[in-house]
């Protein structure tokens, strides 16, 4: 009956409620780099990319050294030599 009695007293006390836990908020994760390095391009930003560096020709018949698969969306950046 103590039991009882100390239970309805507690609930009837204000601050002796249980507080509902927050809602948790998803906390966002930065991408890790996976295999990626930066480049010096052509252009003079650096440039974040993920494949290979590869020697294309172009159209006068020079070579070009390209940095492939960029964090920008272009599959190939020129690089500066």
């Amino acid at each position: 009956m103590r039991i009882l009695a100390t239970l309805l007293l507690s609930i009837s006390l204000p601050g002796t409620h249980l507080q509902s836990p927050k809602p948790v908020q998803p906390q966002v994760k930065q991408q890790a780099h996976k295999g990626g390095s930066w480049y010096f391009a052509d252009s003079g930003h650096a440039v974040y990319c993920y494949g290979p560096v590869m020697i294309v020709n172009q159209p006068d018949g020079n070579l070009q050294r390209v940095a492939t698969f960029c964090r920008d969306g272009q599959a190939m950046v020129p690089l500066k030599d």
